[in-house]
């Protein structure tokens, strides 16, 4: 079976007889003693002579870019001339420029489902599918769905099939007791059990999993009130993460107190099933919280360091160049999507080679502006160069 395979894959160049055998085997017979010479003349042998260096092949570093006037709107008719760009403060030149508007777009969505999040769930769902739906051709753009909490766990992977989507989306919710208490892994997912809030390693694994693999135009939207509880990751290498896949990372802050720091959620200051430090999945108690019940619990010491989810999912999505929504009352989470599609529509993809010393391993800051001084660039700061 294994030579027959073989032999299939053989390819036959064509063209070619004995007689023109005969005489390309003459030509290198004189050809090959004539090359030989320099070598032989310097008295070295061919194996210690310099060979070229394959590794020195620098990547294309990419940025993609959003710009707006003072009014805040989307300017779309720039050109690679209207540009500056700056690697580690040394200027470099726009080699590569395309409107993004018509791209194949790989995006992600990153669900919280831990407990303070469950009386926000139903809209987020239903305004997810609506996203998904008007922002996905299915003849060009995929999407994955992801769900964190105690586990990070993939509810749909790459697809361009809407139905599929949607059927993802009807499978978030929020932990139950049982599952809170079971601990484990589960198929297709990653964590540790008990309550928890998984945000680092959702963003990390995303990145590194799935946008890793994929080239073009990628963007993650986060859905989360940015307060992360047990995460393997840092906040640092989540971020590197998506820096290093090319990534932009959205996020959409549903916040409940917790997610500023502050002493209440959704069900009081106290307890409940809000975010708050004594309930929800809080780390002392409240629903599935390791130590408690229905809420309640002991009070923390108010001097205590808490994170502050807002600032959190800023810094992800700055460093990403992308950026962070607040839902309220005026900027309801439908209108949110409306701002994250026009801007995934409506970016500007600037290519560029790294010259001279800026063409080392590691990471380089990025600094890209206009040169029309009342246009607000939105960009990436920087990016890692690999191998």
């Amino acid at each position: 079976m294994k030579s027959s395979q073989a032999a299939s894959r053989r390819v036959k160049i064509p063209g070619g007889g004995s007689a023109q055998r005969q005489a390309r085997g003459k030509w290198l017979a004189l050809f090959l003693p004539l090359a030989l010479i320099p070598f032989l003349a310097a008295g070295k042998p061919l194996q210690n002579q310099t060979k070229p260096d394959i590794t020195s092949v620098v990547k294309v570093v990419n940025v993609l870019a959003t710009v707006r006037n003072k009014k805040g709107e989307i300017v779309r008719n720039l050109t690679k001339d209207d540009f500056v760009l700056d690697e580690d403060d040394h200027p470099q030149t726009i080699k590569y420029f395309i409107n993004e508007n018509d791209l194949p777009l790989t995006l992600g969505l990153l669900v919280d489902t831990s407990m303070s999040q469950r009386r926000v769930l139903s809209a987020e769902r239903t305004a997810s599918y609506s996203f998904l739906d008007h922002m996905l051709r299915e003849d060009k753009d995929r999407a994955f769905v992801i769900h964190f909490d105690h586990e990070v766990e993939m509810l749909q992977d790459l697809t361009t099939s809407h139905k599929k989507l949607e059927a993802s989306l009807e499978l978030l919710d929020t932990p139950d007791d049982d599952a809170n208490n079971s601990g484990g892994y589960g198929h297709g997912s990653h964590g540790r059990g008990g309550a928890g809030t998984l945000l680092y390693d959702a963003v990390y694994l995303a990145s590194n999993e799935v946008m890793k693999k994929e080239q073009g135009h990628k963007a993650l939207i986060i859905l989360s009130d940015g307060v992360d509880r047990g995460s393997k990751e840092s906040l640092e290498s989540a971020i590197e993460a998506a820096q290093r896949s090319d990534t932009l990372v959205y996020s959409i802050l549903f916040s409940g107190d917790e997610g500023h720091g502050g002493g209440g959620g959704f069900g009081g200051p106290h307890g409940g099933m809000g975010g708050g430090p004594m309930g929800g999945g809080g780390p002392m108690g409240g629903g599935g919280g390791p130590m408690g019940g229905g809420g309640g619990g002991h009070r923390r010491n108010p001097d205590e360091d808490r994170p502050d989810g807002k600032k959190v999912l800023t810094q992800i999505s700055k460093e990403t160049g992308a950026r962070m929504f607040e839902v309220s009352k005026k900027l309801p989470i439908d209108q949110v999507y409306a701002q994250i599609q026009e801007e995934l529509r409506n970016q500007y993809s600037i290519g560029y080679t790294p010259e001279g010393l800026d063409a080392g391993l590691g990471y380089h800051k990025l600094h890209l502006t206009a040169k029309q001084k009342d246009l607000l660039v939105q960009a990436r700061d920087g990016f890692y160069a690999d191998r």
